[in-house]
């Protein structure tokens, strides 16, 4: 068993990101029920709050098992919960891990995952010392790409037909982001 990763609480200029705490789980449940915000998503909406407590649970697990982190994030302006975003699959021999997120439908459009993946990918490359960090995307989910691309990653490859996502076979996008080409500011990463 690895040694457990000590989650960070990250801020920046609207928002905070925390760990999870069973006060989230009323809002974590509306957030995962929601069949439009989970559309391209490889599992179906929850139908019981009772995901919530075990999702808030898998969290700590995580940590303690040291194979990632799972964070809350606030809006800092009015302290709402407006997702989440998370460093998951962590391997310290090969320097790597995975990104993902799930932000609810209002706070879409508003740079959020952009804001609060760059403080994690910061987190990330400069305390875990990583090397390469992946994240999935289906190919329909033309708006995370595009995060993802904003925050640098290139995309590798197509998993073909790798996931059925409401019935429906999808395929998704690999994305990369290496510690050379990570560019912490806010500026965007240079066209390749």
């Amino acid at each position: 068993m690895r040694a457990s990763l000590t989650a960070p609480s990250l801020h920046t200029a609207r928002l905070r990101l925390r760990s999870f705490n069973g006060a989230d789980a009323d809002d974590l449940f509306a957030l995962q029920s929601s069949g439009h915000i989970l559309r391209y998503w490889d599992a179906p909406p929850w139908s019981e709050r009772s995901r919530a407590e075990k999702f808030i649970a898998t969290c700590r697990q995580m940590e303690q098992e040291g194979t990632g982190v799972r964070l809350a994030v606030d809006r800092v302006s009015d302290g709402a919960f407006i997702g989440w975003c998370t460093l998951c699959d962590w391997n310290p021999d090969f320097r790597s891990a995975s990104l993902g997120y799930c932000y609810d439908d209002a706070a879409w459009g508003r740079g959020y995952a952009t804001e609060a993946a760059r403080a994690l990918l910061g987190w990330s490359f400069d305390t875990l010392e990583l090397n390469r960090v992946q994240a999935e995307a289906d190919t329909r989910n033309a708006a995370s790409a595009r995060v993802l691309e904003k925050l640098g990653f290139v995309r590798e490859g197509t998993l073909r037909e790798d996931c059925v996502v409401n019935g429906d076979v999808s395929d998704s996008w690999v994305y990369g982001l290496l510690r050379r080409e990570w560019q912490p500011s806010a500026d965007p990463a240079p066209t390749r």
